[in-house]
């Protein structure tokens, strides 16, 4: 079974992203590790300490044990030495066969930040004679998850079909109460996932499906989970 870190700039991204994959992969036998990079505070209607919670709930909802939230800073997030030295201490820690963080193109510069700082963290985890700590290694694979602020008609390496796990999915982004309720308490992200979500999965004839990048070729040992 493989081990898996997926990496967001924010509580809520990679639920958005890949909520439903990963329930997936659980499903299958497989570790989830989640690392937020920052809080994602502050926002207009939430708190360290809510934002907490809700990221601690949709955890959850999805079955992940555990939950990593670096001490980065929300809305200054940058692709640093010292931020890559920190990323890569805890790739080093889970060391993850399989890496998943944001699309490098996005309209937050949080989320263009993050795909440049993960991207540079597996690189630098590999180092020797360096001060960060842990064992040299190097994730083989790297997949971006989809969760970004831009409408942009995005070319998929290939989709992951979701939907034995969709409404869990939603629950877990319903989770984020503070990020996504409007005054009546309506979520219109719900409806968004939906229908991007409907879309993907159209593509594939299946009820719903999510959509990942990758930078490098991939390869198939057989033709089994092939939908």
């Amino acid at each position: 079974m493989a081990r898996i870190l997926a990496i967001g700039p924010h509580p809520d991204d990679v639920e958005i992203g890949m909520g439903g994959t990963i329930l997936a992969l659980l499903a299958q036998g497989h570790e989830v590790v989640l690392c937020d990079l920052t809080n994602g505070e502050p926002t207009p209607r939430g708190t360290p300490e809510r934002r907490a919670a809700e990221a601690a709930e949709a955890a959850h909802i999805l079955g992940v044990g555990r939950r990593i939230t670096l001490p980065l800073p929300n809305r200054m997030l940058a692709d640093t030495v010292e931020n890559r030295m920190l990323l890569a201490g805890v790739i080093r820690e889970v060391r993850p066969d399989l890496l998943f963080i944001p699309y490098w193109i996005d309209a937050h510069p949080d989320h263009v930040a993050a795909c440049a700082l993960a991207e540079a963290a597996r690189f630098y985890a590999k180092l020797t004679k360096t001060e960060i700590p842990g064992e040299p290694f190097y994730p083989p694979r790297v997949f971006h998850f989809i969760s970004t602020h831009y409408d942009l008609h995005i070319k998929p390496t290939f989709l992951f079909d979701i939907g034995a796990y969709f409404e869990r999915k939603l629950a877990a982004v319903a989770a984020y109460t503070s990020q996504f309720a409007d005054e009546n308490g309506e979520m219109r992200v719900l409806q968004y996932l939906r229908t991007l979500n409907g879309y993907w999965g159209y593509l594939i004839n299946r009820p719903q499906a999510e959509a990942f990048v990758c930078r490098e070729e991939l390869g198939l040992r057989s033709l089994d989970g092939v939908v």
